[in-house]
């Protein structure tokens, strides 16, 4: 990372760049020739980002967060740091835009009940030492004044020049979230989940579960516990336990 270029945030290091092929790619690579815990990459424009099952996500330069943060303190549920970025996104939303913005297990943003955000979230090599992943990359776009067919955006429509008169720019969301970030890992687990499950919206919904190899489940969401599993009772009150799948809520 050009540390000469970056904005250093308290314990944050913050670089910013007008183009790039991927934020989370870019970190990773960083991450290996010894980027600093907390470091942070945004750009304004990315050509080849990537959601979640290898989907697209591009949005016109300068309008939607697209950014990627750099955990070397990995927990020993690598997951948390995926619902603090998350969590992050959406206290921001409520405190910058006057929106109430929801979560999706288990990587969503929500509002009114259409995508706002996604996150994925990218491990390095174990470390032996400490029997687990050296380092965990988090990239999050949040949608501000664009956004794809089926998704929605906290103002549509807006211009760069709008955001940055109301103080509402990628950049802002990104320099809010770092204080609210560390503030969640300060938390103990028990507090720190009860956070994430309250501005959860997949529990008590009815949902389809997609699974690795073309399965799938319907059921009704019951419950999230702190390891990250999604509780799903199925339509034979069987109850099953998700480390990784992909939801739908039904209607």
């Amino acid at each position: 990372m050009d540390r000469a270029n970056a904005n250093q945030s308290g314990r944050w290091t913050l670089k910013e760049v007008p183009e790039t092929g991927s934020t989370n790619s870019d970190l990773v690579r960083e991450a290996e020739n010894g980027a600093p815990d907390r470091s942070v990459l945004r750009t304004d424009f990315q050509s080849a980002g990537r959601g979640r099952l290898d989907r697209r996500w591009e949005a016109p330069p300068g309008l939607n967060v697209l950014a990627s943060f750099l955990f070397r303190d990995v927990p020993e549920h690598p997951h948390v740091l995926t619902q603090v970025v998350a969590l992050a996104g959406a206290e921001v939303a409520a405190m910058m835009f006057d929106r109430d913005v929801k979560l999706k297990w288990p990587n969503d943003l929500l509002l009114d009940d259409l995508k706002l955000a996604g996150v994925l979230a990218q491990s390095g090599p174990i470390d032996a030492g400490k029997g687990r992943a050296s380092y965990v990359v988090v990239g999050i776009g949040i949608n501000i004044g664009w956004a794809p067919d089926g998704a929605t955006a906290l103002r549509h429509g807006v211009t760069i020049d709008e955001l940055e008169d109301t103080h509402q720019s990628p950049s802002n969301v990104v320099h809010a979230m770092c204080p609210i970030i560390d503030s969640l890992l300060e938390l103990d687990e028990v507090e720190r989940h009860q956070r994430y499950r309250s501005r959860l919206a997949t529990i008590g919904r009815n949902v389809n579960v997609s699974l690795p190899g073309g399965t799938s489940l319907s059921g009704r969401a019951i419950d999230v516990e702190p390891d990250g599993q999604l509780v799903v009772v199925d339509e034979c009150a069987m109850t099953h336990r998700f480390n990784t799948a992909d939801v739908v809520h039904v209607r």
